[in-house]
């Protein structure tokens, strides 16, 4: 990983803000995009079980500039510079639906957000957009879901294998901890609830049904974590789903494709400008 690029000026410089979650409070990073297109719609972007603010580094800057709307990017509590996981602390196999229902919903309603946002949300992100939009169908204007999971695969979960020991011997910690203050909540609260023996059996296949906007489904063919199974059963279950699948791409489509991957949004936003721009 390279160090974080500089950002332009109508990204914020990072704030926090405290919200109520499990009984204790807990402290959100997070930075605006563009904060002074007031009028414009809103995109939240949910970042991947390793990822921060930082990590997404330019990424929001760019997909906002070129789809002219505002942006607001955090770090979930465990990540970034939010609050850390505690060291005995281990999540359980619904930590995406508690970060879907609990932990999203405080934010919005702490930073004030009343209009329906888009959700951009990547890998685990991604599966924590359409958890949200499920639970709250009528409090979202679209979701793009970039190489999110439905279920556990065991193509993926060798791949979460490797990162384990690439994490105890070699840089990857070090790399890491650039974008985390407590890198050590960031991996482990992650790596340890994938690879627990009872995750296999998680799955929101079931819960997409509910979900009533409108879709674009990104995935890599070449994505090391997951299949496009993925995606494909969004599409199934979802008829507004819109698919892409983009070649000489891995699990990470905002870094390998970036280009192809903001015109898609961009375009995808345009073709839905009453339900982007639709108050809650």
């Amino acid at each position: 990983m390279s160090a974080a690029q500089p950002l332009q000026t109508t990204m914020s410089a990072t704030e926090f803000v405290d919200i109520d979650w499990a009984g204790r409070p807990v402290r959100i990073e997070h930075q605006w995009v563009n904060a002074e297109k007031q009028d414009r719609p809103l995109i939240v972007f949910l970042h991947e079980g390793l990822g921060s603010v930082a990590m997404w580094k330019d990424f929001p800057q760019a997909l906002c500039d070129a789809a002219d709307v505002r942006g607001l990017v955090y770090s979930r509590p465990g990540y970034g510079r939010s609050t850390p996981r505690a060291a005995a602390e281990r999540w359980n196999a619904d930590f995406m639906h508690a970060q879907a229902h609990e932990v999203l919903p405080a934010l919005l309603e702490a930073l004030n957000v009343r209009e329906k946002p888009w959700l951009l949300g990547h890998s685990d992100g991604g599966s924590i957009a359409l958890l949200y939009a499920s639970r709250f169908p009528d409090s979202v204007a679209g979701l793009v879901v970039v190489a999110p999971h439905l279920m556990v695969e065991e193509y993926g979960l060798a791949s979460i294998r490797i990162a384990r020991e690439a994490y105890a011997t070699t840089g990857l910690k070090e790399k890491l901890a650039r974008y985390h203050d407590d890198v050590d909540s960031a991996f482990k609260g992650w790596n340890d609830i994938w690879l627990d023996p009872s995750f296999p059996n998680w799955t929101i296949e079931a819960e997409l049904t509910s979900i009533t906007c409108p879709i674009l489904a990104v995935q890599g063919v070449d994505d090391e974590y997951g299949t496009l199974e993925h995606i494909h059963g969004i599409a199934r279950r979802l008829p507004q789903t819109q698919l892409l699948e983009l070649a000489q791409c891995g699990h990470s489509p905002h870094r390998d494709q970036p280009a192809a991957l903001i015109r898609a949004v961009t375009e995808f936003i345009d073709q839905h400008p009453c339900v982007a721009a639709s108050a809650a």
